[in-house]
């Protein structure tokens, strides 16, 4: 066991995943393991499958090192004020003192795509970059996280900014393109006008794409003209484990 190596955790709507993690090299150092969110995703229900897979690699990070979770909503001050595909019953929730008390150790909650941007900062896309640089996560919603030379803005929701009427990610995230049935072209047309919106308000200097349909990046990042330039993430499904592992050693 390293001092280097610590346990991450990314809790999503449909599964729970983590790995511990070596934050000298930014890569898992052990097999992922997942297990599926359970269907009542209360709090409590939660824990329960956080303890397991904390308990499947105590080995590994051992009994007193901190542990990096994420949630999928905004956190302030390790409480949880919003609750995207898990129970409303988060809301109001203190989770780093939750999951502090139920693990018997120190936990670190941070907003999904927050890590999965501190992540792609300092081991990815964005690493050596200086600026303002913009992570979107294009999923079930667009999930977002602003860095201003390598200093994370939390809970920046620029997937809710309003365009032309409607949610932002109700109109551009990637589960609209599917349910929509739209072409890479149509979807594009789509994503022009919202970072077109977002890079009138914040001038990125650098725009990271991620979420699952970053894979296919090459179909429809050549069809966007931004100033900024715009590439994929390059941590992919592990950023949110890596970016909670980071976290909780630096910042939580």
């Amino acid at each position: 066991m390293s001092h280097h190596t610590i346990l991450g955790i990314d809790i999503g709507g449909s599964g729970i995943k983590g790995a511990p993690v070596d934050l000298k090299k930014g890569k898992l150092s052990g097999e992922r393991m997942r297990i599926d969110t359970p269907a009542d995703a209360t709090p409590d229900a939660v824990v329960d499958v956080v303890e397991q897979i904390v308990e499947a690699f105590t080995d590994e990070v051992g009994k007193d090192s901190p542990i990096g979770i994420t949630v999928p909503g905004v956190i302030h001050h390790g409480v949880v004020t919003s609750a995207a595909n898990i129970d409303k019953a988060w809301i109001d929730t203190d989770a780093d003192a939750l999951f502090t008390k139920r693990l018997g150790r120190s936990v670190h909650v941070v907003n999904d795509a927050d890590a999965a941007g501190v992540a792609e900062m300092h081991y990815g896309a964005g690493k050596g970059k200086k600026g303002v640089v913009l992570l979107t996560t294009l999923g079930t919603g667009i999930g977002s996280a602003l860095i201003l030379d390598g200093h994370l803005l939390p809970n920046t929701e620029l997937g809710h900014l309003e365009i032309d009427g409607h949610d932002a990610e109700s109109r551009a995230a990637s589960s609209v393109k599917e349910r929509e049935g739209l072409s890479w072209e149509e979807w594009a047309e789509r994503l022009q006008r919202y970072y077109s919106h977002v890079e009138a308000l914040l001038s990125p200097d650098l725009i990271i794409v991620g979420g699952g349909i970053s894979k296919k990046a090459d179909k429809f990042l050549p069809l966007l003209d931004l100033r900024a330039q715009i590439v994929a993430a390059e941590l992919r499904n592990q950023a949110g484990i890596i970016g909670a592992a980071w976290y909780a050693k630096n910042v939580g």
